[in-house]
C-alpha cells in the first residue's frame, strides 16, 4: 500500500507547476481564488471570497466576490500551509493537498475492500482497488486538479473506514464519533457527499438490528454530520450574491432518464473517459461475482446505489462536467478490482484465457482512457497566461480588472485582481470600480476594444493582448 501510495503521487505530480489554464479551469480558478484571497484579505472562513465581482453565476452584483458555496475547508488547509511553510505558490500548495488526499484514499479504498470483500482474493481485490484508484488516467488527472471534490471523497471514505471498524470492534463509541465528525467535514465541503455515505445506516442497521441501540447511534451520528452542513446553508443565506444559481443542476432541460443523459453519462463518461471502453469487461464482473456473507454485498451495493441515485438526482450537472463523476471513482475502482481479481483467481474457467482477458482489458482500458485524458493537461489558449502576468505585473495591487473570457473567470484569475469575466455595460463596471480592461481579443475587429483603445490609455497591446488603462481617458 505504500508502493501504491508513492505511485499515485509520482502520477498526479505530472505538470503540477502548470498554470490554472487546463481542463474545467474556469472552476479550478474559482476554488484557487478563494485559497489565494484569505492570503490577500485574511483567514475568514465564514466569508470566503473569489475574483468574480459580476452577477453571472447569482444574478446579483458581488462588489466583494463573496463564494458561498462549499465550506472552504480545502482552501483554508492549502492556504494554512501556505502561509505557515511559504516557500511554494497557492496554486501548488492547494494541488499538493489534493494530491496527498487522493493518494490517501485509493490506500483507504484498499483497505475497506481488504476488510469486507468476501472474495477467497478479498487481499488481491483490495490491493487492486487501491491500484485502481491510483492509475486510472481520470483519477491521475482530477487528483491533481484545484477542486474540493478528491478532498471530499477522501473524508468520505474516511468515515466510512473508520465506521467500519468500529463497528468491528469492541471500543466503538470514539470511533463511531470520529468518523460521524468526518462525515461532517465531507458534507460541509461538497453536501454531495451524502451520496457516497449513503452505507452508513445499512452498516449500523447490520450491527445493531432494528434495536435502540441502532435508533440511538444513527440518531447521535446524524446529529452531528448533519447540523454543521444546516448551520452553513442557513449563514450563507445572508450573502444571496454569493450563491450561484443551483437549481438546473438536477434537471436542466428535462434531461434526466433520457436517451442523451445515458449516452453521455453511461457510455461517454463511465465506459470511454474513466474506463476506457475495455474497463467495463471487469467491472461487469465486478457486479456479478458473488461474495460470502461478511457485509460486503450489502456495503458496497449501497455504495453502487449511491451513485446512481447521485447520476439521476443530479443528473442534468454530471452531464454538462465531466469532473461531477469524481465522486463515482470509489465505487468504480472497487467493482473493476473486484472483477480483475475474480479473472486472476477464478478455477471455472480457462486459467490461460482469463489471465489474458484480465491484461487486455486493464491495458486497454487505460491507453484508451488516456487517450482522452492526456488533452486535459493542455493549454489551449496560453496567452490568457501571458496577458495575466503582465497585467499582475504593471497594475497597482488593488486594481479591478476587466477580463472577458466569456465569463469564464480563469483569464480574471491570471491577473491576480478581482474583476469581472465578462465586457460590456463598460461605463456601469467603471462606475462600480473598473480600472483596466485586459483582453486577449487586441484587434481593432473586436468592437469593444476599439472604442476603449480610442476612449483610453493603451499601457500595452501586441498581437496577443492589450492592457488599457479605465482611469486614464484621452483627451
Amino acid at each position: 500500500m505504500i508502493a501504491i501510495a508513492a505511485v499515485s503521487v509520482v502520477l498526479r505530480s505530472y505538470k503540477i507547476t502548470g498554470p490554472i489554464g487546463d481542463w474545467h479551469s474556469f472552476r479550478q480558478a474559482d476554488t484557487a481564488a478563494v485559497a489565494r484571497n484569505f492570503l490577500k484579505f485574511g483567514f475568514d472562513p465564514l466569508r470566503p471570497r473569489s475574483d468574480d465581482l459580476s452577477n453571472i453565476q447569482s444574478g446579483f452584483d458581488n462588489p466583494n466576490g463573496w463564494r458561498m458555496v462549499e465550506f472552504p475547508l480545502y482552501q483554508i488547509t492549502a492556504a494554512g500551509l501556505a502561509r505557515i511553510v511559504g516557500i511554494l505558490p497557492i496554486e501548488i500548495w492547494l494541488r499538493l493537498v489534493s494530491i496527498a488526499v487522493s493518494a490517501a484514499t485509493g490506500v483507504i479504498i484498499g483497505f475497506l475492500v481488504w476488510e469486507t470483500v468476501g472474495l477467497p482474493a478479498g487481499g488481491l481485490a483490495g490491493i487492486t482497488a487501491a491500484i485502481m484508484y491510483a492509475i486510472l488516467p481520470y483519477s491521475m488527472y482530477y487528483g491533481r486538479t484545484i477542486l474540493p471534490e478528491p478532498f471530499m471523497v477522501f473524508l468520505s471514505v474516511t468515515s466510512l473506514w473508520l465506521l467500519v471498524r468500529a463497528l468491528g470492534g469492541r471500543k466503538q463509541t470514539g470511533l463511531l464519533l470520529v468518523s460521524a465528525v468526518i462525515a461532517a467535514a465531507a458534507l460541509l465541503v461538497k453536501p454531495t457527499a451524502a451520496f457516497l455515505l449513503l452505507p452508513i445506516p445499512y452498516l449500523l442497521w447490520r450491527r445493531f438490528g432494528f434495536s435502540r441501540r441502532f435508533i440511538i447511534s444513527g440518531a447521535v451520528f446524524g446529529f452531528i454530520s448533519l447540523v454543521p452542513l444546516l448551520m452553513w446553508r442557513d449563514w450563507i443565506r445572508q450573502f444571496p450574491e454569493g450563491i450561484p444559481v443551483y437549481t438546473w443542476l438536477f434537471n436542466e432541460g428535462n434531461i434526466r432518464l433520457k436517451g442523451a443523459w445515458f449516452w453521455w453519462l453511461f457510455a461517454k463518461r463511465i465506459g470511454e473517459l474513466i474506463l476506457g471502453f475495455w474497463g467495463l469487461i471487469p467491472f461487469g464482473l465486478g457486479l456479478l461475482v458473488k461474495t460470502d456473507d461478511r457485509g460486503e454485498s450489502g456495503f458496497f451495493r449501497w455504495w453502487l446505489l449511491g451513485g446512481l441515485l447521485y447520476l439521476i438526482i443530479i443528473a442534468a450537472g454530471n452531464v454538462r462536467h465531466d469532473y461531477y463523476q469524481i465522486l463515482l471513482l470509489p465505487v468504480v475502482s472497487v467493482y473493476t478490482a473486484k472483477g480483475l481479481a475474480f479473472l486472476v483467481t477464478n478455477r471455472t474457467f480457462s486459467r490461460g484465457v482469463s489471465l489474458l482477458l484480465a491484461t487486455v482489458s486493464f491495458v486497454f482500458m487505460l491507453a484508451f482512457s488516456w487517450y482522452t485524458i492526456r488533452t486535459y493537461y493542455w493549454i489551449n489558449r496560453p496567452e490568457i497566461v501571458e496577458a495575466g502576468q503582465t497585467a499582475d505585473r504593471l497594475l497597482p495591487p488593488d486594481a479591478k480588472v476587466i477580463a472577458p473570457y466569456n465569463g469564464d473567470t480563469s483569464f480574471l484569475y491570471q491577473t491576480n485582481r478581482q474583476g469581472w469575466p465578462l465586457g460590456f455595460d463598460i461605463e456601469k463596471k467603471i462606475a462600480m470600480g473598473a480600472t483596466h480592461y485586459v483582453t486577449v481579443s487586441p484587434t481593432d475587429n473586436d468592437g469593444e476594444t476599439y472604442d476603449l483603445v480610442r476612449r483610453f490609455t493603451v499601457l500595452v497591446r501586441n498581437e496577443r493582448f492589450a492592457i488599457i488603462d479605465l482611469t486614464e481617458p484621452k483627451e
